[in-house]
């Protein structure tokens, strides 16, 4: 399976009090997709993850905002209780059917750990947190996104599939591989703006960029960036 990548995010005086007034201003920097910029979907989930969802709601065409979400997350306003938002939001996409990109809405789902949830998780995994996507959406496959883009664009990389050899095929051309590193970089830039918003938005102490196969995923972020 594909590697996933995260932001978590910690938050001065969080507390249950304050949990649902930060929450709509989390909400509200969400970068939705142009083509569904609404939320999806409220999942309440009480005590810990093992323990089924106490309410559930199904928001698709329904235009529910940050407020109106918040509303319904209100009558569920617990320290022990966690909340799940669904939404999307435009990234690149390379298509390996076609060898062609395509910004498409991807899913992105928002979290909120109360902070007695699941033993006090909030302390490590984040007052607010969002699931990004596949990690390879910013930091690209095969590790081809080095700073040395010339010689890696003619580098002989093993492929473990028919697919994954035509996709390195593709990406033996310097200006195939140079397109890619172009439309890496601006998911990057997307994230960034979106942290630099949220961080206008809510009182943020502290952030985190974590993946699941990088040691270092923010800092593979600003090798990437740093490329010209």
């Amino acid at each position: 399976m594909a590697n996933r990548a995260y932001l978590r995010l910690w938050t001065r005086e969080f507390s249950e009090s304050t949990l649902l007034e930060q929450l709509v201003r989390f909400l509200a920097t969400v970068p939705h997709s142009a083509s569904e910029p609404h939320f999806t979907q409220l999942v309440v989930q009480s005590i810990d993850a093992a323990t089924p969802p106490v309410a559930e709601w199904d928001l698709r065409g329904q235009g529910y905002g940050a407020a109106e979400v918040a509303a319904l997350a209100a009558q569920q306003l617990y320290a022990d209780t966690a909340y799940f938002v669904s939404a999307r939001w435009d990234l690149w996409q390379f298509q390996l059917e076609n060898m062609k990109w395509q910004s498409a809405p991807a899913p992105l789902t928002l979290l909120c750990h109360g902070p007695d949830y699941d033993d006090g998780l909030a302390a490590t995994a984040g007052h607010f947190a969002a699931d990004l996507g596949f990690e390879h959406f910013f930091t690209g496959h095969a590790g081809l996104l080095t700073r040395a883009l010339p010689a890696q664009a003619g580098a002989a990389l093993e492929a473990e599939d028919a697919l994954e050899h035509t996709f390195l095929r593709w990406m033996s051309t310097e200006a195939n591989l140079r397109e890619y590193h172009q439309k890496t970089r601006e998911n990057i830039q997307s994230l960034f703006a979106w942290m630099s918003a949220i961080e206008r938005a809510l009182p943020v102490e502290r952030t985190e960029l974590w993946s699941e196969g990088e040691e270092n995923f923010e800092a593979r972020l600003d090798e990437i960036l740093a490329v010209r």
